[in-house]
């Protein structure tokens, strides 16, 4: 099987994660996945493996094969785990569940190297370009900076009490950091480096950015530069892109039938990925603001299209 240039993923609660031509919108293989409904999906730096976290597991799977079963099962965690992702050459992966805990796996070896209790149900995880500290947002409104080097927390802040921190996003340059929650706020950090290796949280703006929940924030990859933007995908079934310069509303994406789950940028930021309960996908320009492809296949009867992948990039140099 030859490997695609643009890898798209989406998944449901119809248990199936299915892979898209993007351009085409042809679905052109399907994962049945029935072991639990899944949360997130991430590819791989390389784009050899899709992992999909469901409950209470992570699989891993190979992009490139037809196989059906996963390479590698890590089962550790022992509820819903809600993100995943890797560092940038692909050595390892990261993961945060309801289970309070965020753990570091080698992708080699189904066992869990490191463990870190965050004492709440972790709904998401993001790691710091630095690629030494991860910073993780729970159920009770903490985020916490994860110092690898150290195995420990090197900073916690409550943006705001008992309110759930949906999502995390963080600048590719390490300069901000965006919190979202339940409220449909987002807090906004520079990041700032003292005389420790410690990152510092220096308050920048708050953003009331939704009347509903936020359920994904997102922000611009590199090579939109010099454009800087913050995604918010959100329960009022729309998407909203602000500048980063002044976080002035520049879009509103409307065309999901209800909540939008999740979203991903293009490599170049010129397009928006959104995954949506109306079981669809869609493909937005970043210039028009229009849907410019739907991605529809998951049934219609389980209500969700929870998440969504792109991996249109290069592979990456050794980081």
């Amino acid at each position: 099987m030859t490997q695609p240039s643009v890898i798209l993923a989406t998944a449901s609660y119809d248990h199936t994660i299915r892979f898209w031509e993007a351009k085409s919108g042809r679905c052109y293989r399907t994962i049945q996945y029935p072991d639990s409904q899944v949360n997130r999906l991430e590819i791989t730096p390389n784009k050899h493996y899709l992992a999909a976290a469901g409950n209470p597991h992570i699989r891993l799977f190979d992009v490139n094969s037809n196989t059906p079963q996963p390479v590698m099962s890590y089962d550790q965690h022992t509820s819903n785990v809600m993100a995943v992702g890797f560092q940038c050459d692909g050595n390892w992966m990261y993961s945060g569940s309801e289970d309070g805990t965020v753990k570091i796996w080698d992708l080699r070896a189904p066992v869990c190297q490191m463990e870190y209790e965050s004492r709440a149900a972790v709904n998401t995880v993001v790691l710091h370009p630095n690629q030494t500290e991860l910073i993780s947002g729970d159920q009770n409104g903490n985020i916490r900076v994860w110092d690898l080097t150290a195995n420990s927390c090197s900073c916690e802040l409550v943006p705001e009490v008992d309110t759930a921190v949906r999502s995390l996003t963080v600048m590719w340059d390490g300069s901000l950091v965006v919190a979202a929650n339940n409220h449909g706020t987002c807090y906004v950090w520079r990041l700032m480096r003292g005389t420790q290796t410690m990152t510092n949280f220096e308050p920048l703006h708050k953003l009331q950015a939704h009347d509903g929940y936020i359920l994904k924030c997102l922000l611009s990859p590199e090579f939109c530069e010099p454009h800087r933007y913050l995604a918010t995908a959100s329960s009022d079934h729309t998407v909203k892109i602000w500048n980063v310069d002044g976080f002035k509303l520049e879009k509103t994406l409307i065309g999901h039938q209800r909540w939008v789950w999740d979203c991903v940028f293009s490599v170049d930021g010129a397009y928006l990925i959104t995954a949506s309960s109306d079981t669809t996908a869609r493909l937005w320009s970043m210039s028009t603001g229009e849907d410019i492809k739907v991605y529809q296949g998951h049934h219609k009867a389980t209500k969700a299209t929870t998440c969504c992948a792109l991996h249109d990039g290069a592979e990456p140099a050794a980081c």
